[in-house]
């Protein structure tokens, strides 16, 4: 075999010559892989002679089956010979493919691009300060007071802000009823933008048994497209008007609501939650901002198939997790008036982001000879295990049902990469060896 590779940046043409033996242990192997699958009447599966089996399926059908073999086999191979790593499916561009004749095969293949480093040590880029003040912790508390707060009957209290109104509605456009604009006996707090903008402003100022008229215009990108922009009038009977009664912040209120039994031992408690949330949220910041430098500083072209195909793999994430709250993706899209079409465009900056990202990683890695032992699966199994409460043994069974070890060494090698990144840059601490989550066997 003999291969020839043209490259114009990541598209590459490949020209491969295989000797005629080869193109004959292909129709071999053809006819006993169609031999075997067929029945034909008077012999054994398998035991049939060509010149049966060639009149029983045809000759262009052997040709085609040994073709598939042959260019399959020396596809691959020079791939491996090249070390070429395509991100497409093959196009055939030539071909000349007869038995006793070596083959001539010309391919279109988008390979996975090589980006040229730019500096990915040594990078400095700012780290939010974090500073929790008293108002944020008193803010906890204040959400705590209000969540515990009960509603009471306020008789001949004229509707505000803040307020509760229970309300029959009943809503038209040009006078006829739409699908999902009646209620009765609805609770709907005045001034928490729930309903149309506009709706609950008519209602300040009315008392219970009013009724009123409130006209409004549906958004333009209202979710449901048949309303959008769209003028209506509700008609409004104000059943009762509720409000909260806040009980007082003290001891016992904290004791029932929270796992702290004095107000100090909360505000302690909070103030701890929030400045170690707070880290964690710009330490994240942070080493992305790394990663995006790194990336920025590198040169490359992305191929438009590889931000399609994340593009697919994120929907496919989306609809999953749609499915996980009885929901799906044709729902979402109409609850978000959306079209697939759209969907897709939404998510390109983001795909492309990552597939930039994942490449520089994997040049950095190649770079550092950054290598994924064992150990490292496992860490990152019992990882994924801990984060969704589940067993390595369960996790292992899902990567190997759905074959993604693959993947899951991939995200392993880039993790390491990122590491790379981050412990380099300026300003850094000494790197600490971090403590892996235990495998479940290691816990026996």
């Amino acid at each position: 075999m003999s291969v020839s590779v043209e490259r114009q940046g990541n598209e590459a043409t490949l020209k491969i010559n295989a000797e005629a033996a080869e193109v004959n242990k292909g129709f071999a192997r053809a006819v006993t892989k169609i031999s075997n699958q067929v029945n034909i009447p008077g012999f054994r599966k398998g035991k049939a002679p060509r010149k049966v089996l060639e009149n029983f399926v045809g000759k262009e059908a052997i040709k085609q089956e040994a073709f598939e073999i042959v260019a399959n086999d020396q596809y691959r191979k020079a791939l491996a010979d090249e070390k070429l790593i395509p991100v497409s499916d093959p196009q055939i561009k030539e071909q000349k493919f007869e038995e006793n004749e070596p083959m001539d095969l010309t391919l279109a293949v988008t390979l996975k691009p090589e980006p040229e480093l730019g500096e990915y040590k040594g990078l400095e880029v700012e780290k939010k300060p974090v500073e929790i003040s008293d108002k944020d912790v008193d803010g906890a508390l204040e959400t705590m007071q209000s969540r515990a707060a009960k509603m009471v009957e306020a008789k001949d209290a004229v509707l505000a802000k803040g307020d509760f109104a229970i309300i029959d509605f009943a809503g038209t456009i040009d006078g006829k009823p739409f699908s999902g604009g009646e209620g009765k006996g609805y609770p709907l707090e005045v001034g928490s933008g729930s309903f149309i903008p506009g709706f609950e402003e008519q209602l300040i100022g009315k008392k219970a048994g009013d009724s009123t008229d409130v006209n409004v215009t549906f958004p333009a990108d209202y979710f449901s497209k048949d309303l959008a922009g769209k003028a209506a009038v509700f008609k409004v009977h104000v059943q009762d008007v509720k409000r909260k009664e806040l009980p007082a912040i003290d001891d016992a209120l904290v004791a029932a609501n929270s796992d702290s039994k004095t107000v100090e031992e909360f505000k302690t408690k909070t103030r701890e939650r929030m400045t170690k949330m707070a880290e964690d949220e710009a330490q994240n910041a942070y080493e992305k901002a790394l990663i995006e430098k790194a990336v920025a500083n590198a040169k490359f072209d992305v191929p438009e198939i590889m931000v399609e195909d994340r593009i697919n793999h994120m929907i496919e994430e989306l609809s999953l997790n749609l499915e996980s709250r009885k929901m799906n993706l044709d729902m979402y899209l109409k609850y978000t008036g959306s079209d697939m079409a759209k969907l897709r465009e939404s998510q390109k900056p983001i795909a492309l982001e990552n597939v930039k990202a994942d490449l520089v990683l994997d040049a950095i890695a190649k770079k550092e000879d950054v290598k994924v032992t064992e150990q490292d699966a496992v860490n990152e199994m019992a990882a994924i295990a801990a984060q969704h409460g589940a067993t390595v043994q369960e996790v292992q069974k899902i990567i190997k049902d759905n074959n993604t070890i693959g993947l899951l060494l991939a995200n392993v090698l880039r993790k390491k990469a990122a590491r790379i990144i981050i412990d380099n840059a300026k300003g850094a601490a000494a790197p600490k060896a971090e403590e892996a989550p235990k495998a479940e066997e290691e816990k026996k």
